[in-house]
């Protein structure tokens, strides 16, 4: 019987393509926004896992995530290196400031100022240069996102100078950076030198990085810090989770993301609704004739079953495997840059997927039931 229902179901090719094409759009949208939306907001953790030696972060008790800082004075660093059960603690700076090129354009950028002797704050890898080149004095790294920005493709942008705050800069490297939220030129630096590429205010220091001695723990520390201190400490991870935190809290990015979900799905259920219920009425007639055999009314729901089982099946693939090809497509763009498929959100779209079966399955299978058997011979 469910052999019969799979070729009632791919008889009619428009309506079985027609499904397809409802269950495979829906799936394609939800997952391709989903990944966007969570790629998206991830990246207000970007300056935390840029520096991956770094177990704790402290900072003012204002402070909120690594853009949104309030800096503390310079005594904050030996506070902290007095606490129990801190192995290391160096300086980090994250500040925003105006670069003038050599063509005498201006640019928006992130000075981020690392430890002088460990230069603990960089990212892990580098795309061009070795990290040990920022003890040659006015040397700065620029991130390979930023880099798309200020110089045209192609450009090597290696011993090109800049000037910041009356200050000269060099381009020593290429840092391979994670995107922060707003895809901003970031440079790296010496922290002695990033204080004089910043402007001038009292307190400077925006982070204080440590690392936890061995048999002690992060959170054990990072309490004893911000209680012995003053300041606010937490974890690497607890501080990543606000900078995302406050994306969700702070922008439009969940609602406009989550209509567009939303509207896939509605999408979904009209294209597949409307398919599923015409296939249904054009076959009244043979539902009809397999009644009036004795085929009872479970095993014409175990064919419906079958014949959206198809269905979904099929259209999920192919969703599925058109979101891969979109990221992979858009893997070499700067704005895509380490974007990937969270093992959830096909998940989640797969539930979305049952639903909208389910749904318009449940309202064509009434129409089937109610069918009397006499209906083939009228």
């Amino acid at each position: 019987m469910l052999w019969i229902a799979i070729r009632m179901l791919t008889g009619d090719k428009q309506k079985f393509y027609g499904l397809l094409f409802g269950i495979a759009f829906s799936t394609l949208l939800i997952t391709q926004q989903l990944t966007i939306f969570v790629n998206l907001i991830e990246r207000g953790a970007s300056g935390v896992y840029s520096a991956p030696e770094a177990e704790i972060w402290v900072m003012d008790p204002v402070t909120r995530t690594t853009e949104v800082n309030y800096a503390m004075p310079p005594t904050a660093l030996d506070e902290v290196r007095s606490v129990q059960g801190v192995e290391w603690a160096v300086p980090h700076l994250r500040a925003v400031a105006s670069v003038r090129n050599s063509e005498g354009d201006l640019e928006g950028v992130t000075i981020v100022g690392v430890d002088d002797a460990t230069l603990i704050g960089l990212p892990e890898r580098m795309v061009e240069g070795d990290k040990s080149i920022l003890l040659q004095p006015d040397s700065v790294l620029i991130d390979d996102v930023g880099l798309t920005k200020m110089f045209a493709p192609g450009e090597n942008p290696i011993g090109e100078r800049l000037e910041l705050n009356d200050q000269r800069a060099v381009i020593r490297g290429i840092a391979d950076a994670i995107p922060s939220f707003t895809s901003q030129v970031t440079l790296y630096t010496k922290y002695s030198q990033a204080l004089n590429y910043v402007p001038g205010t009292r307190n400077r220091l925006t982070f204080v990085l440590a690392g936890v001695r061995d048999g002690e723990t992060v959170e054990a520390v990072a309490q004893r810090i911000t209680e012995e201190t003053g300041l606010k400490a937490l974890p690497r991870e607890e501080l990543a989770q606000s900078g995302i935190d406050f994306i969700v809290e702070n922008t439009g990015i969940p609602l406009n993301f989550g209509i567009t979900v939303a509207l896939g799905f509605i999408v979904g259920v009209a294209i597949v609704g409307l398919t599923f219920s015409l296939f249904i009425r054009d076959n009244i007639k043979q539902f009809g004739a397999l009644k009036a055999i004795g085929v009872t009314n479970f095993k014409i729901g175990q064919m419906v079953v079958a014949q959206a089982t198809l269905v979904g099946s099929v259209g999920y693939a192919l969703g599925v495997i058109g979101t891969v090809l979109f990221i992979w497509g858009f893997s070499g763009n700067p704005t895509f840059k380490g974007f990937y498929i969270p093992w959830q959100i096909p998940f989640v779209s797969l539930v979305a997927v049952i639903a909208i079966l389910a749904l318009t399955g449940w309202i064509s299978l009434r129409s089937v039931m109610r069918t009397e058997p006499a209906a083939v011979f009228r």
